[in-house]
């Protein structure tokens, strides 16, 4: 897209918010948390043009089979194998699911970075159960200056994970870890690039079940 386009995609969209709201301009600076309704904050309008996912190596893995084993990052849900890609790999589905369907004015890119990616381990999984660990940082740029557009946001995703019998039952109808968490980031990328608030936690600060934004399928 060349700037003078995106020059006047932005100026429509620009024209669009002030037809259907006013906006202060300290409301510019407020954390995303703290937008309320009396803000009267607009929901951004974006379209991906573009992405990138980065699972630095300075994460530790581990392979341990325990309830709670140290790391960075602890994932089953694939065959043993690079755990950095295979992780990426998670966010970047989980970006085309949930993004990609926008077709908002302003073309954006965005960037993930991971903090921490704690899945449950098998002993875990098929015993008690647990939580699906998730932090990262996402930020959303234009495509051709590099400016931000929104962010950098930190953000905690945690996710209920099965265990015993609830496990062995979501896998046999194909709700596997993968599809799960995929479906779950989905949920919170779409939410980050189409909502005035971004993605809120629900109350406890752990979501219990996801919102699947595309068909069933054991990923």
């Amino acid at each position: 897209m060349t700037r003078a386009r995106l020059t006047a995609v932005m100026m429509a969209l620009g024209l669009g918010l002030s037809a259907c709201a006013s906006v202060d301009t300290a409301t510019r600076n407020i954390p995303l948390e703290q937008i309320t309704t009396e803000t009267a904050a607009p929901a951004p309008s974006f379209q991906l043009v573009g992405y990138d996912v980065s699972v630095p190596t300075t994460l530790k893995v581990s392979e341990a089979n325990s309830y709670y084993p140290g790391g960075d990052i602890v994932w089953r849900g694939d065959a043993f194998g690079n755990r950095y890609e295979q992780v990426g790999a998670i966010f970047e589905n989980a970006i085309e699911i949930g993004a990609r369907p926008l077709e908002g004015a302003l073309p954006v890119v965005v960037e993930i970075e991971v903090k921490r990616f704690h899945a449950l381990t098998e002993k875990t999984r098929y015993s008690v159960g647990g939580i699906h660990s998730i932090e990262f940082v996402m930020t959303i740029r234009d495509p051709l200056t590099g400016a931000v557009v929104r962010g950098p946001r930190e953000i905690k995703a945690d996710l209920v994970g099965y265990g015993g019998s609830k496990a062995l039952q979501a896998e046999a109808r194909g709700l596997t870890q993968k599809y799960r968490i995929t479906q779950h980031l989905a949920k919170v990328v779409r939410d980050e690039m189409s909502l005035a608030t971004g993605w809120v936690k629900p109350q406890g600060g752990v979501t219990a079940r996801i919102q699947p934004l595309s068909p069933v399928q054991a990923l």
